[in-house]
C-alpha cells in the first residue's frame, strides 16, 4: 500500500499548492489551461487505446460494462459524493463535485493506476505508482487551480481505488497475463479519451458509468480460463 498512500498525498499536496496559486491566475487562463489538458488528455488515451489488436472485445467490454455502469448509478454516486464534500466544507456552491469526479475518474482509469497497483500488490514493486504519483502531484496543481478543492478530495478515490486493486491482487496473479493487461490499457484509454471530450466541453459522457469496462477483459480471461478454453 506504501505506493497508493504516496500516490494519495502527492494528490493533496499538489491540489493545495494549486489552491494557493489559483485564486492569483485570472479565469480565462483556467479555461484555457483546462483545454489545453483535455487535448493531451485525449492523446494519452489514443496512445493506451491502441495497445491491443482485440478490437472486438474491446467493444464488448464497453458496451457491457457501460450497461453495468448505468444500474449501478456510479456516476451519480461520485456525484453525489463530491456534492457531500462541497455541503460539508464549501459555504456556497464551489463546484466541488464537478472537480472531485473529473479529477478522480482522470487519476484512477490510466493504466499506471491498474498496472502500478498490481505490481505493489503482487511484488512489492512501487516504482510504477511512484512515479505516477509525481505526475498526479503537477496534475493536480493544474486542476486544482482550474476546478477548486474538489481535486483535492479525489486523493480518496485513489486511495481507496488503487488499495483494493492492491490488495487483492494476489487472488488474480494467474490470470495477469500481458495480453489481459494490454486489453484493460486499451479500455481505460477510452475512457481517459472520453474524460478528455468532457474537459473540452465537445460532449457530456458519463465516463464514471463505463468505468466497470476495465475490468471485464480480466473477467473475461477468467471465464476462458475456468471453462478450459485458454
Amino acid at each position: 500500500m506504501l505506493g497508493t498512500i504516496a500516490n494519495s498525498l502527492a494528490i493533496i499536496v499538489g491540489s493545495l499548492i494549486g489552491l494557493m496559486c489559483g485564486s492569483f491566475i485570472p479565469d480565462r487562463y483556467h479555461t484555457t489551461v483546462l483545454h489545453s489538458i483535455g487535448l493531451a488528455v485525449i492523446l494519452i488515451g489514443l496512445k493506451m487505446a491502441f495497445k491491443t489488436d482485440g478490437s472486438l472485445l474491446v467493444i464488448l467490454c464497453m458496451a457491457i460494462g457501460s450497461v453495468a455502469g448505468e444500474l449501478l448509478r456510479i456516476e451519480r454516486r461520485l456525484e453525489n459524493l463530491g456534492r457531500r464534500f462541497e455541503i460539508k466544507f464549501a459555504k456556497s456552491e464551489g463546484g466541488i463535485s464537478k472537480g472531485f469526479v473529473t479529477a478522480s475518474l482522470l487519476f484512477c482509469v490510466g493504466s499506471m493506476a491498474i498496472v502500478g497497483s498490481l505490481e505493489s500488490g503482487l511484488a512489492g514493486d512501487h516504482h510504477t505508482l511512484f512515479a505516477k504519483s509525481v505526475l498526479d502531484g503537477i496534475g493536480s496543481i493544474i486542476f486544482a487551480s482550474s476546478l477548486g478543492v474538489g481535486v483535492l478530495y479525489s486523493s480518496v478515490s485513489v486511495f481507496i481505488y488503487q488499495g483494493f486493486i492492491t490488495v487483492t491482487a494476489s487472488f488474480t496473479k494467474q490470470f495477469l497475463i500481458a495480453a489481459v493487461i494490454n486489453q484493460m490499457s486499451a479500455v481505460g484509454g477510452l475512457l481517459i479519451i472520453a474524460m478528455g471530450f468532457n474537459m473540452l466541453e465537445i460532449v457530456r459522457l458519463k465516463v464514471g458509468n463505463m468505468l466497470p469496462a476495465i475490468f471485464l477483459p480480466l473477467i473475461y480471461f477468467i471465464i476462458k480460463r475456468m471453462l478450459n478454453l485458454v
